[in-house]
C-alpha cells in the first residue's frame, strides 16, 4: 500500500513540480507580473515617483548640484553596492535545481530506520547544486576539474545533506591538508594565474609530492574531469558515513547516484572551444532539458560493509582516497531522484543555498574517516562566515519539518520565538527528545587509542587503485587520460616539476609514464618503478554505465540548411527525434527565413533558423544532419564556415548524417577520410560508415518504415542515426586514426 501511495505521489510531483518545499519557498516570492502594488517602492514600502533621477538643486537648463538628502537614490546605489556577498572559497561557480527522491521499498530497513531510506509513500523534496571546485563565481562550466554534486533532502525529520561529488575518490586522507591542496591548485599567488586550471606549476608540484594524490589525479585526468553533462554525472558521498539499524546495529555505507541517461564526456578540444564559445553551457543544459520535460534522473544506491567486516579489505575503507571495488561491495539501488523545476531567482536558491557533511538525520551517521571528521566542521564554519550565523533560516537551507530551540539572537534573526530561552526552565518549554521519539542518537562506539598524529599503515598505499583505475579503461579512454596529462604538464615551466611528476606516474603503468615523459620532455624511464599487476574492476570505466535501453532523451541534434534544402524531410525527421525526447535545431544561412526547394529566396515561404552559422558552433550540439537538396547542399560546399562545422563535429567523433546531395557535400567538400557513403541515390538504404550515417533518399514511404526502434539496420535512417547518438561518440573513429586526419 505505501509504495502504492508513493506512486501516485510522485506523479503528481513530476507533472506539477509541486513538493512540500516548493510550497515552503512560496511564502517568501514575489511575482510581480501580478502587480502586488500598483508600481516601485523603497525597501521601506514608500513608492518611488522617479528612479531615473538624481535629486539635485538645477534651474532645469543645466545640471545642478546633486543633494544628498535624496533618500531614494541613495538607497539605490547603497544596495547596489553591497549585493555581494563572499563567494564560496570553492565550488564557487553552481547551478541548482529543485526536484525529489523517493525509495522503490523499504530494502533498507535492515540496515537503518531513517524512513528518507526506508519509507516508499514519501516524496522528499530535494534541491541540487552542482559545481566546479577550482574556479571563481564567473569562470567557465567546461574547464577540467572535479564536479561538486550536493543534494539538500528536506525531509520530515530535518534536513540532510549530501555533500559530494563526481568523482568518488579526493586527492587526500586527512582534512588537515585541505588549505595546502585548495592553495595549490588555485591560481599561483604571484600572478593569480591560471583560472580554473590545474595546469600549473603549484598543482603538479603538491600532488607530485602528495602521492596519496595519485589515485584522485587518474580520474581527474580521464574523461571524468570533462563531463558532457550534470545530467551525465554519476554522484558519490566520496566520505564514509554509517547507518544504523532498529536493531541498533552498524553498517558502514558510500552513497552513490548513478545517472539515467549514461555518463558521457567531452573531448578535450571540445572542453577547451566551450570555455570560450559558451562558458554557461552546462548550467543552460540543465535549464534546458528541465524547460523540455527532460527531467534529469539518477538512480540511488548504496555499498553496505557491516562494522565486523571493516577490516577484511587490503584498503581501509575509511580512507577517501580509496573506492569500494563493486566486485567486493556491490551498489544495491533503493531509489531515484528527479530533477523538475528550474530556480526562480539564482542569487537567493542556488547561491545562498548552503551544504553541511555533519546534517544527517536519525538512522544516518559519521565514521572515523579523517577527511569526513574536518568537512564536518569545515562546512558549518564556512556558511557563518559566509551568509551568517542565522543562515539556517535562509528560504532555500530552512527545513521543512518545525524548528524549535533556544538559539537566539545574531545578525538577521528572522524568527520571534516567544517566551523562555534556556533550558532546564520552570515551564518545560522545548525540551530535548528522547531517541525513543524520535531524538538523535549517536552511536555507542568503544573507542581506545593513544592521543597522537598518525596515519595506520593501510593508509600508507597509495598506487594500487591507481593502477585499478587504469586498467580498467578502455583503449580510448586510457589514450584521454594520457593526452591529459600531457597537456597539463606542458603548461608546467619548471622541469622539476614535470620531471618529477612523471617519475611518479611510473608507479602506476611503465607505459603511461614512458608516453606522458616522451610528450613533456620528462624522465623516460627504463622500468617499471614497481609491476602493474593488470587488475581490473569492471564498473569504473564509463563505458559500464550505458542505459539498459538506448536514448536520445535530451540530445541536441543541429540540421545545417541552405536555401534550397528538402523541407519534407527536415520535418518528418525532427518530428520523429522529437518523438524520442531529442531537441532539434535548425542552423541557416541567416537568424529567421531560410527557403526550401521550390520557394523564392526573399519572397517566398521560409523556413525558420533558430541560428545562423556563425552564431553557434559544432561543439554545442551533439549530433548533425545535413538533409537533401542540390542548391543547398552547393551553398554549404561554398561556405567554409559550414565546412569547418562538418569537420569539427567529425574531429570529435560526434554522429553525423546526411542524404540525398547532402552526401556529397560531406565527401567532396568535407573530405572526410576513411567514410564509406550510401552511392545509390534512389535507395533508402543505409551506409553507417564510424558513425556517419547516410541515405540517398528519405521520402514518405521511408518516414512511414522508420519508426523510432534506436537500432542498427539496413533500412531506417532514423533509427540508424538515433542508435548513434545514443552511444554518444563514434569513438573506432578516433581509434583508427581517422580524426588526426581532419583539420579542426
Amino acid at each position: 500500500m505505501s509504495s502504492a501511495i508513493g506512486s501516485v505521489k510522485q506523479a503528481f510531483t513530476s507533472v506539477t513540480g509541486y513538493t512540500a518545499k516548493v510550497a515552503d519557498l512560496q511564502q517568501a516570492i514575489v511575482d510581480p507580473a501580478k502587480k502586488p502594488t500598483k508600481g516601485m517602492t523603497t525597501d521601506h514600502g514608500v513608492f518611488v515617483s522617479d528612479t531615473d533621477n538624481w535629486l539635485q538643486a538645477s534651474n532645469g537648463a543645466r545640471p545642478g548640484p546633486a543633494l544628498l538628502e535624496d533618500q531614494i537614490g541613495r538607497e539605490k546605489i547603497t544596495r547596489f553596492d553591497h549585493e555581494r556577498i563572499p563567494e564560496r572559497v570553492v565550488h564557487a561557480r553552481g547551478a541548482g535545481a529543485h526536484g525529489y527522491f523517493k525509495v522503490y521499498n523499504d530494502a533498507a530497513s535492515k540496515y537503518t530506520y531513517a524512513p528518507v531510506l526506508t519509507d516508499p509513500s514519501r516524496i522528499t523534496p530535494t534541491f541540487v547544486r552542482f559545481s566546479t571546485v577550482q574556479g571563481a563565481r564567473g569562470s567557465a562550466d567546461t574547464v577540467r576539474d572535479v564536479r561538486g554534486f550536493a543534494i539538500k533532502f528536506y525531509t520530515q525529520e530535518g534536513n540532510w545533506d549530501i555533500v559530494g561529488n563526481d568523482i568518488p575518490v579526493f586527492f587526500i586522507q586527512d582534512a588537515i591538508k585541505f588549505p595546502d591542496m585548495v592553495h595549490a591548485v588555485k591560481p599561483e599567488p604571484h600572478n593569480e594565474v591560471p583560472q580554473a586550471q590545474s595546469a600549473h606549476n603549484n598543482f603538479w608540484d603538491f600532488v607530485g609530492l602528495q602521492p596519496e594524490s595519485a589515485h584522485m589525479v587518474m580520474w581527474v585526468m580521464s574523461d571524468r574531469g570533462i563531463p558532457r553533462s550534470y545530467r551525465m554525472m554519476q554522484g558519490f558521498g566520496v566520505n564514509t558515513y554509517t547507518l544504523i539499524n532498529a536493531q541498533g546495529k552498524r553498517f558502514f555505507v558510500k552513497f552513490h547516484w548513478i545517472p539515467e541517461l549514461g555518463v558521457h564526456s567531452f573531448m578535450w578540444d571540445e572542453a577547451l572551444k566551450l570555455a570560450g564559445q559558451d562558458p554557461d553551457f552546462h548550467r543552460k543544459d540543465l535549464e534546458e532539458a528541465i524547460v523540455h520535460g527532460a527531467f534529469p534522473k539518477w538512480f540511488f544506491g548504496i555499498q553496505v560493509i557491516p562494522e565486523e567486516k571493516e577490516n577484511d579489505f587490503d584498503f581501509d575503507i575509511l580512507d577517501a582516497t580509496k573506492v569500494w571495488p563493486e566486485e567486493l561491495v556491490p551498489v544495491e539501488i533503493l531509489g531515484e531522484m528527479v530533477l523538475n523545476k528550474t530556480v526562480d531567482e539564482y542569487f537567493p536558491e542556488t547561491e545562498q543555498v548552503a551544504f553541511c557533511t555533519s546534517h544527517v538525520v536519525p538512522g544516518i551517521g559519521f565514521s572515523d574517516d579523517p577527511l569526513l571528521v574536518g568537512r564536518n566542521f569545515s562546512y558549518f564554519d564556512t556558511q557563518i562566515s559566509r551568509l551568517g550565523v542565522n543562515w539556517q533560516q535562509l528560504p532555500i537551507n530552512r527545513p521543512i519539518c518545525p524548528v524549535l530551540n533556544h538559539n537566539r539572537d545574531g545578525a538577521m534573526q528572522h524568527r520571534i520565538t516567544k517566551d523562555l530561552n534556556y533550558w532546564p526552565n520552570r515551564h518545560s518549554i522545548a525540551p530535548p527528545v528522547p531517541p525513543a521519539e524520535g531524538g538523535y542518537a549517536e552511536y555507542p562506539e568503544k573507542v581506545q587509542g593513544i592521543k597522537q598524529r598518525v596515519r595506520s599503515a593501510k593508509f600508507q598505499e597509495h598506487y594500487k587503485q591507481a593502477q585499478l583505475f587504469y586498467n580498467s579503461l578502455t583503449e580510448y579512454e586510457k589514450a584521454h587520460l594520457i593526452s591529459a596529462l600531457s597537456f597539463e604538464l606542458d603548461h608546467c615551466d619548471d622541469p622539476v616539476v614535470y620531471q618529477s611528476y612523471t617519475k611518479l606516474l611510473n608507479n602506476i603503468d611503465f607505459n603511461l609514464a614512458k608516453q606522458v615523459a616522451i610528450n613533456v620532455g620528462g624522465v623516460i624511464p627504463e622500468k617499471p618503478a614497481r609491476e602493474n599487476p593488470g587488475h581490473t574492476s569492471s564498473r569504473l570505466s564509463q563505458l559500464a554505465f550505458a542505459p539498459k535501453e538506448p536514448t536520445i532523451k535530451s540530445r541536441r541534434i543541429a540540421f545545417l540548411l541552405a536555401d534550397g534544402f528538402n523541407l519534407g524531410e527536415v520535418e518528418a525527421l525532427r518530428a520523429a527525434f522529437k518523438a524520442g525526447s531529442a531537441t532539434t535545431w535548425i542552423i541557416g544561412p541567416r537568424r529567421g527565413p531560410v527557403y526550401p526547394a521550390g520557394e523564392h529566396v526573399g519572397s517566398g515561404k521560409g523556413y525558420s533558423a533558430d541560428h545562423h552559422y556563425e552564431g553557434q558552433r559544432s561543439t554545442m550540439f551533439d549530433a548533425i544532419v545535413v538533409p537533401s537538396g542540390a542548391k543547398h547542399a552547393q551553398a554549404l560546399a561554398e561556405s567554409g564556415r559550414t565546412v569547418h562545422w562538418v569537420r569539427e563535429a567529425f574531429g570529435h567523433c560526434k554522429p553525423i548524417g546526411a542524404l540525398g546531395e547532402g552526401i556529397a557535400f560531406l565527401k567532396e567538400a568535407a573530405q572526410l577520410p576513411g567514410i564509406q557513403f550510401a552511392s545509390d541515390p534512389n535507395s533508402d538504404h543505409v551506409t553507417n560508415s564510424y558513425g556517419v550515417v547516410t541515405a540517398g533518399r528519405y521520402d514518405v514511404d521511408s518516414a512511414v518504415a522508420d519508426t523510432l526502434k534506436i537500432q542498427q539496420s539496413e533500412r531506417g535512417f532514423v533509427s540508424n542515426f538515433a542508435y548513434e547518438i545514443s552511444k554518444h561518440r563514434a569513438w573506432e573513429r578516433e581509434l583508427d586514426g581517422l580524426v588526426s586526419k581532419v583539420a579542426f
